[in-house]
């Protein structure tokens, strides 16, 4: 159709300050199978690898990673799990390949035995971890009331998901974006929304970026976890292309976040901040959204 003829990737690459890295050798893998007509074939698969975190001489948690940007997802991680505070001084964040180790050093060491005993699996998957008392980061958090334009939401879907990806390559992953307006700022992939989420927190504190007008866009659901972790970033609208739980709608409307999900072609469902949505186009002029974009595989 005509809108996917007009799209131009270069001008979309361009905006982005950090964008997918599809053709990176180390994150993905070929492998042999057999097809459903039992003929030879061959797909890329994404790679995975243990990344233990450290928060200065403490063991905190082992992730399962593609492997790339290990010092954002370690800073994400740590400043969403909230042992980590704006106010913190980083002193230095150490990265280790061969031991698949990240040490993030503050100013004042902390110990964490207790936060680490409160500890419990959650619905994600990777690191889909919590802690019993992250819920306290939430304590008197408001989101600013910024405006949200659905003809920036259609604008964002269409780049989103033509980008060149692992999820266009290979599948099996996730992806999470920063954006602001209709622009797409900073994408991370992984295994696990969580840890793409934990990448995104990570550049956020390691470049002090404001992000009180930005909007966070993802592919995984929209969980409590989810919702949580960018209400501790600060970030006043979260988008999904999925599905939302219950307990996630409720913090969201607390908090005064933003909450637009199953965001597919002309539709989605926005469950809290609706008196911030601004509906400045007609979704029947929207182009329908093509069924696949995913690159042709190997062989």
């Amino acid at each position: 159709m005509a809108a996917e003829s007009n799209f131009d990737l270069a001008s979309v690459l361009a905006e982005y300050i950090v964008a997918p890295s599809p053709d990176n050798a180390r994150l993905t893998r070929a492998v042999q199978g057999v097809d459903h007509t039992g003929a030879p074939t061959e797909i890329s698969v994404v790679e995975e690898r243990p990344l233990t975190i450290y928060l200065n001489r403490q063991e905190i948690v082992t992730a399962m990673t593609i492997g790339d940007y290990p010092e954002y997802l370690a800073l994400g991680f740590l400043r969403n799990q909230g042992m980590l505070h704006p106010s913190d001084e980083i002193t230095g964040i150490d990265y280790d390949e061969e031991l698949e180790t990240v040490v993030v050093r503050t100013a004042i060491e902390t110990s964490y035995e207790d936060k680490l005993q409160k500890k419990t699996r959650t619905s994600g998957c990777a690191v889909g971890t919590v802690f019993g008392d992250m819920m306290d980061g939430l304590d008197g958090v408001r989101l600013p009331q910024t405006a949200v334009r659905s003809s920036w939401l259609y604008a964002l879907a269409h780049k989103i998901n033509r980008t060149p990806s692992l999820y266009l390559e290979a599948g099996a992953i996730h992806g999470t974006v920063l954006c602001q307006e209709d622009r797409p700022l900073v994408y991370m992939e992984d295994v696990g929304r969580h840890n793409a989420v934990d990448k995104i927190a990570g550049w956020i504190q390691s470049t002090g970026s404001d992000v009180s007008d930005k909007i966070l866009y993802t592919t995984g659901r929209l969980t409590s976890e989810m919702v949580i972790k960018t209400a501790m970033m600060g970030i006043p609208a979260l988008v999904s292309r999925s599905g939302f739980t219950a307990w996630g709608v409720e913090i969201a409307q607390e908090v005064g976040l933003t909450l637009i999900g199953r965001m597919r072609g002309q539709r989605f469902i926005c469950l809290a901040g609706d008196e911030r949505l601004i509906r400045d186009v007609d979704p029947a002029k929207v182009p329908a959204e093509p069924r696949k974009h995913r690159r042709k595989s190997a062989g």
